[in-house]
């Protein structure tokens, strides 16, 4: 029996040495799998704060583009405004120098000469 017993022993060493093998390699993969874990959750935290303050600087720049497009509306607005003064100011000067012409010839005064040599209106021009 002594051959019986050795053989039970071997056979109960090499599953010791099996079942060792064995937890050993699940306990590295279990360690593995608990820092693999752990990291997916630390990076999903950080990429939720990173989707938070990329909608908080989204929504400032949105806020920032809809104040440059009001002041470019504002400024497009002023700049008609002056073309429109600016017409309006050219329309009287001109007005002002028919008047100006018209009293010159009812009063019968010569035309002054203009800067360029000619003479100015004649009462045929008007």
């Amino acid at each position: 029996m002594s051959t019986d017993s050795e053989s039970a022993r071997r056979t109960a060493e090499a599953r010791a040495a099996v079942t060792a093998s064995l937890a050993s390699v699940g306990s590295s993969v279990d360690a593995e799998m608990r820092t693999r874990a752990a990291d997916l959750h630390s990076n999903s935290e950080a990429i939720t704060k990173q989707e938070k303050e990329l909608a908080k600087q989204t929504a400032t720049l949105a806020k920032q583009s809809a104040q440059w497009q009001k002041l470019a509306d504002t400024s497009t607005k002023k700049l008609n405004e002056i073309g429109d003064i600016q017409n309006w100011a050219e329309m009287i000067e001109r007005d002002l120098l028919v008047l100006e012409e018209t009293l010159r010839l009812a009063e019968g005064k010569a035309s002054p000469d203009s800067a360029s040599g000619t003479s100015g209106w004649t009462s045929g021009e008007l």
